[in-house]
């Protein structure tokens, strides 16, 4: 047997304790502990901007001056991601008490719709300096509110032109809301429009004109609208174009009733009643509410005076030749109305159309310069 030594034994002990130990400690890779990243915390959403508006005589639903501007909203919600609060006022003594009521509400942008907001709203933007406002068809000069006006003298000058070169009776109607100089606007331009195809085609149309009423309700009364229409189509009137709010539906419907031939105003409303309707003056009210609404979300919101003509398309006539989708979705794409309306469009002759392109051009070069009153 052999004999180990002392020395020799403890140094395979020592190794075969080592090799004991590497087996249970180390036979595998070692694994680092994990360490759990904490949770993520998510930033809460961008809070929307808040836009009020204070609606006009006749509220939503008068198909023109109040639908327009919520047509702006709606793009600018659905574009510009903005959410709003629309208020009706039942009376105009009820105008300030909205916009206040706005304010209060730490809306980003407080809208008055029409003239008749104005010292209201200058009141309101006084008690409120770091809240921003904007007026449509009024001038309120305080820095922190933007006053959107309109040369409704200009489009309705091409309205004016349209009417006399279609009419065959020589004779052409004007239905006003409420008399005052802001709807007095349209009638001069109206009238130097007919004046001015008198001149240059050698027409001698006239213009049988009436309004409504003295106060706001004069704007939502379709009933007065259809008589001043009845009368002036029983003056001879064949084309009458009206800047009358919701009235503007009594002069439709008259119109449509005896056959002549109707325009419309601030908005589209070829498709209200199709085949009666040859074209509408656009006031794009619903550009300037948009334009307005995205200044506060770019921060770069001036108060201030923004003026919308024929120069910039914040004021001029619809397609005259094409039916447009906004017409076809009024009548839900029925092609019986579309065809109507249609129909009329195919009514007028290039030469007018060519004419009215003319006269666009004279008006933004200066050529022109539609009187106001």
């Amino acid at each position: 047997m052999f004999k180990v030594s002392k020395k020799l034994a403890l140094v395979l002990c020592l190794v075969l304790l080592s090799s004991i130990f590497l087996t249970a400690c180390g036979g595998s890779k070692t694994e680092e502990p994990k360490v759990e990243e904490p949770a993520k915390v998510e930033e809460p959403a961008a809070k929307a901007l808040q836009v009020g508006i204070v609606l006009s005589t006749g509220g939503k639903g008068d198909k023109s001056f109040n639908d327009a501007a919520i047509a702006g909203l709606e793009k600018a919600k659905k574009e510009l991601g903005i959410e709003y609060k629309d208020i009706e006022p039942r009376e105009m003594a009820q105008d300030e008490e909205s916009l206040r009521f706005l304010a209060e509400q730490g809306m980003d942008l407080v809208i008055g719709v029409g003239f008749l907001m104005e010292e209201p709203l200058r009141n309101v933007a006084l008690e409120f300096p770091n809240t921003k406002f904007a007026i449509i068809d009024a001038v309120v000069d305080e820095p922190n509110v933007a006053s959107l006006v309109f040369k409704e003298h200009e489009g309705s000058f091409l309205a004016g032109s349209l009417a006399a070169l279609m009419s065959e009776s020589n004779t052409v109607g004007f239905v006003g809301g409420m008399k005052i100089p802001l709807i007095e606007k349209f009638q001069a331009g109206y009238e130097h429009g007919v004046e001015y195809i008198n001149e240059t085609e050698g027409k001698d149309v006239k213009v049988v004109s009436a309004y409504a009423g003295t106060t706001g309700a004069a704007f939502n009364d379709p009933a007065t609208g259809k008589e001043l229409t009845l009368s002036h189509i029983s003056k001879g009137s064949d084309v009458i174009y009206h800047a009358s709010g919701g009235t503007g539906q009594g002069v439709f419907e008259a119109a449509s009733e005896k056959g002549k031939i109707a325009i419309g105003v601030d908005s589209n409303q070829n498709w209200m009643y199709p085949g009666t309707i040859l074209a509408s003056m656009l006031k794009r009210v619903d550009v300037a509410v948009f334009n307005t609404v995205k200044s506060v979300l770019d921060d770069n919101f001036a108060g201030g005076l923004s003026v919308f003509g024929v120069d910039n398309d914040g004021v001029g006539l619809t397609d005259l030749e094409n039916v447009s989708d906004l017409e076809k979705s009024g009548v839900d794409n029925d092609q019986a109305k579309i065809d109507q309306m249609q129909e009329l469009k195919n009514s007028i002759p290039a030469e007018v159309r060519t004419k009215l392109e003319d006269i666009k051009k004279k008006i933004i070069s200066g050529e022109i310069v539609v009187r106001e009153e």
